[in-house]
């Protein structure tokens, strides 16, 4: 796949390098912001309501795991088996493909080319259709044998399948939100997705009990009822995004149009490296949840337990990380490569801070997080490990993770792949080889996955440091 600068996609038009793009009455001021002045406020004010949501959103898996745990053991390994996969799908449509669409309209809009921003907003919404079928049918067809290969057996397998098969039964509506959204915050808009986001998350959280453990006439429906209040909420938020974007009031206007293959491959060229990259970080959950299986039931709810953190930290990386891309984005559009660079290591500073800072307090203190959902010491005692292993190392997660997200707004993406597959093969090569065929244990599995993170960081910053993300390159012909 070509690494190639976003020039080479679509050709500036009507814009010189710098000009301010055109914004909606209400928008230039932030429009302005991004393009000029202090760094600092306009990333925030892109980063906090996304990153808010995104916590709240977190905080609802949490609690959804929280409920599953009265349910018993196996239907906290249940959710435990199917988690890493809800969690490829999200990264997949958020941070993969969503990113890809995202740069795009960023990079169109610092450009001043509002007519193939607009025209985005429709290959995305074709793009969400293809993809999220894709997904619903895959689930269906290989999640037996997938949640098998994970290691769940009898009860745990059976709970597994229930609430699968309900969540991706949703995969197109969640498609569609995931890339709507994009589209809306790579053109600056947050505040629509995130409010949306926020009125889904309260009424998930009142109606998944009752659905789970039954209310009044409401049958009691186990985890099967968990995937339906789910994909309930995607369908109703992607109505609603469906209509706004169609009405002319959104930052960017979707409007039904002929697919141009030019506009596919901005995308594309962003979001299918992207995409992969996104495999990467859950292909290799999958295969840790494979190792840690092998030694026993207790440690895959004990382990499924501790890694919930690292989802509840990528968040706030992603609000953070998705504010970078469409502030480098537009940058790189309008050709201020050096006000890009300077976004990029200002955010991964960010980045390493606000994870780092969780990590420390995970290691220090791993009980207040794992006693909220068990104290059997035979589960508890494989998240101890984890989080006294793995946790002194977030804050190198936090910077190579934003960094990668500043590389997708500049439409280089190749280095960040390499540093995820660096990451892929420590962890889960390395990993699964120390438990599987050496017997080292769990605590050697997981200083396999905390040295993996080392290297995805120092890829990820030599590869800023080379020049290989922010080069300038040449005009395209005809501009």
């Amino acid at each position: 796949m070509s690494d190639a600068a976003s020039s080479d996609a679509t050709p500036v038009q009507d814009a010189a390098p710098g000009s301010t793009p055109s914004a909606l009455p209400g928008r230039a001021s932030l429009q302005d912001a991004m393009l000029r002045g202090p760094l600092l406020k306009p990333l925030l004010q892109l980063a906090v309501p996304t990153t808010l949501v995104l916590i709240a959103q977190s905080l609802v898996g949490v609690a959804e795991n929280w409920y599953a745990s009265f349910l018993g053991t196996e239907a906290l390994a249940g959710v435990s088996l199917v988690f890493p996969v809800v969690m490829l799908m999200t990264m997949m449509s958020n941070g993969g493909i969503g990113s890809g669409v995202a740069s795009a309209v960023a990079r169109a809009l610092g450009a001043n080319r509002r007519e193939d921003a607009n025209a985005l907003v429709w290959h995305a919404v074709v793009l969400a259709l293809a993809i999220g079928l894709v997904f619903s049918v895959l689930a269906w067809m290989t999640g037996p044998a997938l949640y098998t290969a994970l290691g769940g057996r009898a009860g745990a397998l059976d709970a597994a399948l229930q609430y699968s098969n309900y969540v991706f039964a949703g995969s197109i509506p969640f498609w569609l939100v995931n890339l709507l959204a994009a589209a809306l915050r790579g053109a600056g808009e947050v505040r629509v997705p995130a409010l949306v986001t926020l009125v889904g998350a309260a009424v998930f959280l009142v109606v998944t009990p009752g659905v789970i453990f039954g209310f009044g006439p409401v049958p009691a429906m186990g985890l099967a009822g968990a995937g339906l209040a789910m994909t309930l909420f995607y369908v109703g938020a992607a109505l609603w995004l469906l209509r706004y974007m169609a009405s002319g009031r959104a930052a960017v206007r979707l409007t039904k149009g002929s697919l141009e293959p030019r506009l596919l491959r901005d995308i594309l060229r962003v979001g299918l490296l992207t995409a992969l990259s996104s495999l990467q970080p859950n292909l290799m959950v999958m295969v840790i949840t494979a190792a840690v299986g092998l030694f026993g039931v207790e440690a895959l709810a004990g382990y499924g337990m501790a890694s919930r953190l690292d989802y509840l930290i990528i968040p706030i990386l992603f609000g953070l990380g998705t504010a970078v891309l469409t502030l480098v984005g537009t940058n790189v559009g309008a050709g201020q490569h050096e006000r890009a660079r300077r976004i990029a290591w200002l955010g991964g500073g960010l980045g390493f801070v606000a994870a780092g800072a969780i990590g420390l307090a995970a290691a220090l203190a791993p009980e207040v997080w794992l006693h909220a959902f068990s104290r059997e010491p035979a589960v508890v005692a494989p998240g101890l490990d984890y989080l006294r292993i793995v946790a002194p190392f977030y804050g190198l997660l936090g910077l190579g993770f934003v960094l990668a997200f500043a590389a997708q707004g500049a439409g280089h993406v190749l280095w960040p792949f390499l540093a995820g597959t660096s990451r892929l093969v420590i962890s889960a090569g390395v990993g699964w080889f120390v438990a599987a065929r050496l017997d080292a244990g769990l605590s050697a599995l997981f200083a396999m996955v905390a040295a993996g993170l080392v290297a995805y960081a120092g890829v990820t910053i030599v590869a800023v440091l080379a020049g290989a993300i922010f080069r300038r390159e040449a005009a395209p012909r005809g501009t």
